[in-house]
């Protein structure tokens, strides 16, 4: 493998997007065979899913041990609620396989906004991250947790999003880049944007089309910039939260500015609608 044409020896990314689902299979053939379940792991890990995580510890040692490999990164995809399932797993990712960052992807905090995207609880994602932070620091690293979370996703509203924002804050997390919903081909989170309809409930879903609501959805997850505050405080008078729009230890937005609000008058600039 050191022979490689440009091998630096550091794989950046063992595993992918199921990170920490190797090998994983149905403890019965003929229970796989005859299920019709949509996921092992939601709305909770089927107890006929086989969560050892002994082959994959098994072959990131072989991996790093190779000739002329220096590094062997996990850099995202793990699945937190399996792994909590390892100790072993988070401890050997955390001595071994992480790069000072780990990314994650909790996604939400609204119980049912995480229904609709398949994903476990938040308090999954929380409990991981303890046990991650405690490995870290037993295997003498300074390492963080880098969560991904998502506006706009179909099932979700201003009110879910100012939860999600004050979830945030509590934990001084300060999301600097945010991923806004994008429809993609085949999946049922599309199907849900396109007809507003679940089509495993065929019950209506809340879907954000709107490209001033989905802007206002953003800015929620982006509170603590001030670049967004003019559109946070307006979320926040239409989900009627203006309780959260002041300078107390909960607020996520001060009140506007009356002296910017003179100098833009003043030079004739248009004024953005505030609270």
């Amino acid at each position: 493998m050191g022979d490689s044409i440009g091998f630096k020896g550091v794989l950046s990314d063992l595993g992918g997007p199921t990170a920490n689902m190797y090998k994983m299979t149905c403890k019965s053939p003929t229970i796989e065979q005859a299920c019709r379940k949509l996921s092992c792991v939601h709305p909770g890990i089927c107890e006929n899913l086989v969560t050892d995580h002994g082959p994959l510890i098994k072959l990131m040692k072989r991996v790093r041990e190779q000739p002329g490999v220096k590094k062997v990164l996990i850099a995202s995809g793990v699945r937190y609620d399996l792994a909590e399932k390892s100790p072993e797993f988070v401890r050997e990712l955390a001595k071994h396989h992480v790069g000072g960052q780990l990314s994650v992807a909790p996604e939400h905090v609204s119980p049912r906004v995480l229904e609709k995207m398949k994903k476990p609880g938040i308090a999954a994602y929380e409990r991981f991250a303890e046990r991650f932070t405690c490995a870290s620091e037993a295997a003498g690293k300074e390492q963080y947790l880098i969560p991904y979370f998502i506006s706009g996703h179909p099932g979700s509203t201003l009110a879910d999003m100012v939860s999600l924002a004050l979830w945030l804050k509590a934990r001084n997390l300060r999301p600097r880049q945010v991923q806004d919903f994008i429809p993609t081909p085949m999946s049922m989170a599309t199907c849900m944007h396109l007809t507003g309809i679940d089509p495993l409930t065929m019950q209506p879903v809340r879907t954000v089309t709107d490209l001033r609501e989905k802007k206002l959805h953003k800015a929620l997850l982006l509170y603590w910039d001030p670049a967004q505050q003019d559109l946070t405080r307006e979320a926040l008078r239409k989900a009627k939260r203006l309780d959260l729009v002041g300078h107390g230890p909960r607020a996520l937005v001060p009140p506007p500015d009356p002296r910017a609000a003179r100098k833009n008058a003043a030079s004739g600039r248009p004024q953005r609608r505030t609270p």
